[in-house]
Protein backbone atom coordinates (compact mmCIF):
# COMPACT_ATOMS: atom_id res chain seq x y z
CA UNK A 1 0.00 0.00 0.00
CA UNK A 2 1.41 3.34 -0.65
CA UNK A 3 2.10 5.66 2.33
CA UNK A 4 0.03 8.47 2.92
CA UNK A 5 2.48 10.81 2.91
CA UNK A 6 -0.35 14.14 3.55
CA UNK A 7 -4.03 13.91 4.76
CA UNK A 8 -6.40 14.56 1.85
CA UNK A 9 -9.44 14.72 3.82
CA UNK A 10 -9.10 18.72 4.42
CA UNK A 11 -8.97 19.05 1.02
CA UNK A 12 -11.78 16.83 0.20
CA UNK A 13 -14.15 18.53 2.73
CA UNK A 14 -12.93 21.76 1.02
CA UNK A 15 -14.32 20.81 -2.35
CA UNK A 16 -17.50 19.58 -1.10
CA UNK A 17 -17.91 22.94 0.74
CA UNK A 18 -17.50 25.02 -2.14
CA UNK A 19 -19.95 23.34 -4.23
CA UNK A 20 -22.65 23.23 -1.55
CA UNK A 21 -21.57 27.08 -0.86
CA UNK A 22 -22.58 27.31 -4.60
CA UNK A 23 -25.84 25.26 -4.53
CA UNK A 24 -27.01 27.47 -1.46
CA UNK A 25 -26.23 30.43 -2.62
CA UNK A 26 -26.17 29.85 -6.94
CA UNK A 27 -28.30 27.17 -7.29
CA UNK A 28 -31.48 29.42 -8.11
CA UNK A 29 -29.29 31.57 -9.98
CA UNK A 30 -27.92 28.43 -12.15
CA UNK A 31 -31.62 26.86 -13.20
CA UNK A 32 -32.99 29.78 -13.95
CA UNK A 33 -30.11 30.27 -16.17
CA UNK A 34 -30.88 26.67 -17.18
CA UNK A 35 -34.33 27.16 -17.79
CA UNK A 36 -34.27 27.83 -21.66
CA UNK A 37 -32.34 24.45 -22.29
CA UNK A 38 -35.19 22.64 -20.73
CA UNK A 39 -38.05 24.29 -22.77
CA UNK A 40 -36.02 24.13 -25.47
CA UNK A 41 -35.53 19.99 -24.83
CA UNK A 42 -39.70 19.67 -23.92
CA UNK A 43 -40.38 21.51 -27.67
CA UNK A 44 -38.31 19.41 -29.05
CA UNK A 45 -39.55 16.14 -27.83
CA UNK A 46 -42.90 17.20 -28.08
CA UNK A 47 -42.51 18.27 -31.79
CA UNK A 48 -40.63 14.29 -32.48
CA UNK A 49 -43.74 12.51 -29.82
CA UNK A 50 -46.67 14.97 -31.99
CA UNK A 51 -45.12 14.11 -35.42
CA UNK A 52 -46.83 10.64 -36.67
CA UNK A 53 -44.49 7.98 -37.28
CA UNK A 54 -44.89 7.06 -40.65
CA UNK A 55 -44.26 11.49 -41.48
CA UNK A 56 -40.75 10.70 -39.22
CA UNK A 57 -39.90 7.96 -41.40
CA UNK A 58 -40.34 9.63 -44.08
CA UNK A 59 -38.56 12.79 -43.30
CA UNK A 60 -35.79 10.81 -42.36
CA UNK A 61 -35.66 8.51 -45.10
CA UNK A 62 -35.81 11.98 -47.44
CA UNK A 63 -32.86 13.15 -45.44
CA UNK A 64 -30.76 10.58 -46.59
CA UNK A 65 -31.72 10.53 -49.79
CA UNK A 66 -30.52 14.10 -50.15
CA UNK A 67 -27.58 13.46 -48.43
CA UNK A 68 -26.17 10.39 -50.87
CA UNK A 69 -28.77 10.43 -53.46
CA UNK A 70 -28.07 6.31 -53.53
CA UNK A 71 -30.67 4.09 -52.24
CA UNK A 72 -28.91 2.07 -49.96
CA UNK A 73 -28.73 4.77 -46.82
CA UNK A 74 -32.69 5.89 -47.05
CA UNK A 75 -33.14 2.00 -46.92
CA UNK A 76 -30.77 1.70 -43.67
CA UNK A 77 -32.65 4.58 -42.06
CA UNK A 78 -36.28 2.59 -43.00
CA UNK A 79 -35.34 -0.33 -41.54
CA UNK A 80 -33.91 1.47 -38.32
CA UNK A 81 -36.58 3.62 -37.67
CA UNK A 82 -39.44 0.19 -38.38
CA UNK A 83 -37.39 -1.40 -35.72
CA UNK A 84 -37.39 0.87 -33.21
CA UNK A 85 -41.36 0.65 -34.14
CA UNK A 86 -42.09 -2.88 -34.31
CA UNK A 87 -40.36 -3.26 -31.44
CA UNK A 88 -42.16 -0.99 -29.07
CA UNK A 89 -39.27 1.63 -28.24
CA UNK A 90 -40.29 4.32 -30.76
CA UNK A 91 -41.50 6.82 -27.72
CA UNK A 92 -38.57 6.12 -25.71
CA UNK A 93 -36.75 6.91 -29.12
CA UNK A 94 -37.93 10.09 -29.91
CA UNK A 95 -37.03 11.04 -26.26
CA UNK A 96 -33.62 10.20 -26.95
CA UNK A 97 -33.39 11.83 -30.02
CA UNK A 98 -34.73 15.13 -28.19
CA UNK A 99 -32.20 14.87 -25.91
CA UNK A 100 -29.43 13.96 -28.30
CA UNK A 101 -30.83 16.82 -30.78
CA UNK A 102 -31.15 19.53 -27.93
CA UNK A 103 -27.65 18.94 -26.46
CA UNK A 104 -25.59 19.07 -29.82
CA UNK A 105 -27.43 22.20 -30.96
CA UNK A 106 -26.53 24.12 -27.87
CA UNK A 107 -23.12 22.49 -28.11
CA UNK A 108 -22.97 23.78 -31.32
CA UNK A 109 -23.82 27.48 -30.28
CA UNK A 110 -20.92 26.83 -27.40
CA UNK A 111 -18.24 25.12 -29.48
CA UNK A 112 -18.13 26.41 -32.40
CA UNK A 113 -17.36 30.24 -31.00
CA UNK A 114 -14.86 28.98 -28.47
CA UNK A 115 -13.30 26.83 -31.68
CA UNK A 116 -12.99 30.15 -34.13
CA UNK A 117 -11.54 31.64 -30.67
CA UNK A 118 -8.84 28.85 -30.88
CA UNK A 119 -8.26 29.08 -34.52
CA UNK A 120 -7.24 33.07 -34.36
CA UNK A 121 -5.18 32.97 -30.64
CA UNK A 122 -2.42 30.89 -29.70
CA UNK A 123 -2.84 31.48 -26.10
CA UNK A 124 -6.19 31.46 -26.37
CA UNK A 125 -5.29 27.22 -27.72
CA UNK A 126 -3.00 26.44 -25.48
CA UNK A 127 -5.16 27.84 -22.51
CA UNK A 128 -8.42 25.59 -23.71
CA UNK A 129 -6.28 22.45 -24.91
CA UNK A 130 -5.60 21.07 -21.66
CA UNK A 131 -8.68 22.31 -20.43
CA UNK A 132 -10.75 20.18 -23.49
CA UNK A 133 -7.92 16.92 -22.48
CA UNK A 134 -9.37 16.92 -18.87
CA UNK A 135 -12.82 17.54 -20.36
CA UNK A 136 -12.35 14.27 -22.39
CA UNK A 137 -10.88 12.42 -20.10
CA UNK A 138 -12.80 12.49 -16.80
CA UNK A 139 -15.18 9.32 -16.54
CA UNK A 140 -18.82 10.97 -18.11
CA UNK A 141 -20.10 9.77 -14.09
CA UNK A 142 -18.35 12.30 -12.75
CA UNK A 143 -20.21 15.03 -14.60
CA UNK A 144 -23.58 13.84 -13.09
CA UNK A 145 -22.60 14.82 -9.34
CA UNK A 146 -22.25 18.96 -9.30
CA UNK A 147 -25.13 18.96 -11.78
CA UNK A 148 -27.43 16.72 -9.43
CA UNK A 149 -26.60 18.53 -6.65
CA UNK A 150 -27.06 22.00 -8.33
CA UNK A 151 -30.54 21.08 -10.08
CA UNK A 152 -31.47 18.11 -8.57
CA UNK A 153 -32.52 14.59 -10.62
CA UNK A 154 -34.30 15.23 -13.78
CA UNK A 155 -33.88 16.09 -17.75
CA UNK A 156 -31.79 19.54 -16.79
CA UNK A 157 -29.13 17.66 -15.47
CA UNK A 158 -28.82 15.51 -17.74
CA UNK A 159 -29.03 17.49 -20.40
CA UNK A 160 -26.01 19.98 -19.18
CA UNK A 161 -24.28 16.91 -18.10
CA UNK A 162 -24.15 15.65 -21.93
CA UNK A 163 -23.61 19.05 -23.56
CA UNK A 164 -20.64 18.94 -21.43
CA UNK A 165 -19.59 15.81 -22.41
CA UNK A 166 -20.11 15.87 -26.03
CA UNK A 167 -19.17 19.41 -26.57
CA UNK A 168 -14.98 19.24 -26.83
CA UNK A 169 -15.12 17.34 -30.10
CA UNK A 170 -16.63 19.44 -32.17
CA UNK A 171 -14.36 22.63 -30.36
CA UNK A 172 -11.26 20.90 -31.76
CA UNK A 173 -12.13 20.60 -34.84
CA UNK A 174 -13.56 23.83 -35.72
CA UNK A 175 -10.03 24.73 -34.67
CA UNK A 176 -8.56 22.23 -36.77
CA UNK A 177 -11.08 23.11 -39.83
CA UNK A 178 -10.11 26.65 -39.68
CA UNK A 179 -6.29 26.50 -39.11
CA UNK A 180 -5.56 24.10 -42.16
CA UNK A 181 -7.74 26.66 -44.80
CA UNK A 182 -5.19 26.70 -47.47
CA UNK A 183 -3.11 29.52 -46.90
CA UNK A 184 -2.85 30.93 -50.37
CA UNK A 185 -6.22 30.90 -50.25
CA UNK A 186 -6.28 33.42 -47.23
CA UNK A 187 -3.12 35.22 -48.96
CA UNK A 188 -5.59 36.11 -51.99
CA UNK A 189 -8.64 37.30 -49.88
CA UNK A 190 -6.53 39.57 -47.65
CA UNK A 191 -4.66 41.02 -51.21
CA UNK A 192 -8.41 41.72 -52.46
CA UNK A 193 -9.14 43.55 -49.34
CA UNK A 194 -11.26 41.50 -47.52
CA UNK A 195 -11.74 42.13 -43.64
CA UNK A 196 -11.68 39.70 -41.43
CA UNK A 197 -14.68 38.77 -40.38
CA UNK A 198 -15.34 38.49 -44.89
CA UNK A 199 -12.76 35.95 -44.15
CA UNK A 200 -14.06 34.43 -41.62
CA UNK A 201 -17.65 33.83 -43.42
CA UNK A 202 -17.30 33.93 -46.58
CA UNK A 203 -14.16 31.97 -47.18
CA UNK A 204 -12.78 29.80 -43.68
CA UNK A 205 -16.16 28.92 -42.61
CA UNK A 206 -16.95 27.63 -45.78
CA UNK A 207 -13.84 25.90 -46.53
CA UNK A 208 -13.80 24.31 -43.10
CA UNK A 209 -17.32 22.96 -43.15
CA UNK A 210 -16.42 19.28 -43.76
CA UNK A 211 -14.29 19.45 -40.77
CA UNK A 212 -16.73 21.32 -38.67
CA UNK A 213 -19.35 18.60 -40.06
CA UNK A 214 -17.18 15.48 -38.63
CA UNK A 215 -16.91 17.34 -35.38
CA UNK A 216 -20.73 17.69 -35.37
CA UNK A 217 -20.71 13.73 -36.01
CA UNK A 218 -18.53 13.34 -33.16
CA UNK A 219 -20.64 15.57 -30.70
CA UNK A 220 -23.84 13.61 -31.82
CA UNK A 221 -22.67 10.29 -30.96
CA UNK A 222 -20.85 11.39 -27.79
CA UNK A 223 -24.25 12.69 -27.13
CA UNK A 224 -26.04 9.03 -27.85
CA UNK A 225 -22.99 7.50 -25.86
CA UNK A 226 -23.99 9.54 -22.68
CA UNK A 227 -27.89 8.48 -22.78
CA UNK A 228 -27.51 5.80 -20.63
CA UNK A 229 -25.72 7.43 -17.80
CA UNK A 230 -27.97 10.46 -18.02
CA UNK A 231 -30.91 7.78 -17.88
CA UNK A 232 -29.59 7.41 -14.11
CA UNK A 233 -30.73 11.07 -13.15
CA UNK A 234 -34.08 11.38 -14.75
CA UNK A 235 -33.03 11.38 -18.66
CA UNK A 236 -35.95 8.70 -19.53
CA UNK A 237 -35.92 7.23 -23.33
CA UNK A 238 -33.98 4.34 -24.41
CA UNK A 239 -31.18 4.53 -21.77
CA UNK A 240 -33.77 4.03 -18.85
CA UNK A 241 -35.22 0.77 -20.90
CA UNK A 242 -31.47 -0.27 -20.50
CA UNK A 243 -31.21 0.94 -16.83
CA UNK A 244 -34.56 -1.01 -16.13
CA UNK A 245 -32.78 -4.55 -17.79
CA UNK A 246 -30.37 -4.28 -15.74
CA UNK A 247 -32.18 -3.82 -12.55
CA UNK A 248 -34.67 -6.54 -13.32
CA UNK A 249 -32.40 -8.45 -15.19
CA UNK A 250 -34.14 -8.71 -18.17
CA UNK A 251 -31.81 -9.49 -20.61
CA UNK A 252 -34.48 -8.76 -23.63
CA UNK A 253 -35.39 -5.34 -22.32
CA UNK A 254 -31.72 -4.07 -22.02
CA UNK A 255 -30.47 -5.68 -25.34
CA UNK A 256 -33.76 -4.41 -27.47
CA UNK A 257 -33.33 -0.78 -25.71
CA UNK A 258 -29.30 -1.11 -26.75
CA UNK A 259 -29.87 -2.27 -30.25
CA UNK A 260 -32.25 1.04 -30.55
CA UNK A 261 -29.77 3.43 -29.17
CA UNK A 262 -27.46 1.65 -31.91
CA UNK A 263 -30.16 2.26 -34.59
CA UNK A 264 -30.38 5.30 -33.97
CA UNK A 265 -26.40 5.95 -33.92
CA UNK A 266 -26.35 4.28 -37.14
CA UNK A 267 -28.56 7.01 -38.96
CA UNK A 268 -27.21 10.16 -37.58
CA UNK A 269 -23.85 8.99 -38.13
CA UNK A 270 -24.14 7.63 -41.69
CA UNK A 271 -26.41 11.03 -42.34
CA UNK A 272 -23.87 13.66 -41.34
CA UNK A 273 -21.32 11.50 -42.51
CA UNK A 274 -23.13 11.52 -46.12
CA UNK A 275 -23.35 15.35 -46.07
CA UNK A 276 -19.71 15.96 -44.84
CA UNK A 277 -18.51 13.85 -47.98
CA UNK A 278 -20.77 16.15 -50.37
CA UNK A 279 -19.26 18.66 -49.18
CA UNK A 280 -15.68 17.70 -49.53
CA UNK A 281 -16.81 16.78 -53.20
CA UNK A 282 -17.91 20.27 -54.27
CA UNK A 283 -15.07 21.96 -52.43
CA UNK A 284 -12.83 19.47 -54.26
CA UNK A 285 -14.36 20.48 -57.67
CA UNK A 286 -14.44 24.17 -56.71
CA UNK A 287 -10.70 23.65 -56.42
CA UNK A 288 -10.39 21.82 -59.38
CA UNK A 289 -12.32 24.60 -61.41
Amino acid sequence: MFPELIDTRPLRRAVDDGLNWVVRNWGDRFEAAAHPLLLLLKWIEGLLVATPWWLMIAILTGIAWLATRRWQLPLVVLVSMLFLGVMGLWGDAMSTMALMISATLTAIIFAIPVGVWMSRSAWVRQAMTPILDLMQTLPSFVYLIPTVMIFGPGKIPALIATIVYAAPPLVRLTDLGLRTVDPAVMEASRAFGASTSQRLFGIQIPLALPTILAGINQTTMMALAMVVIASMIGAGGLGYQVLQGIGRLEVSRGLFAGLGIVALAIVFDRVTQAFGRRLQERIGLAEQR
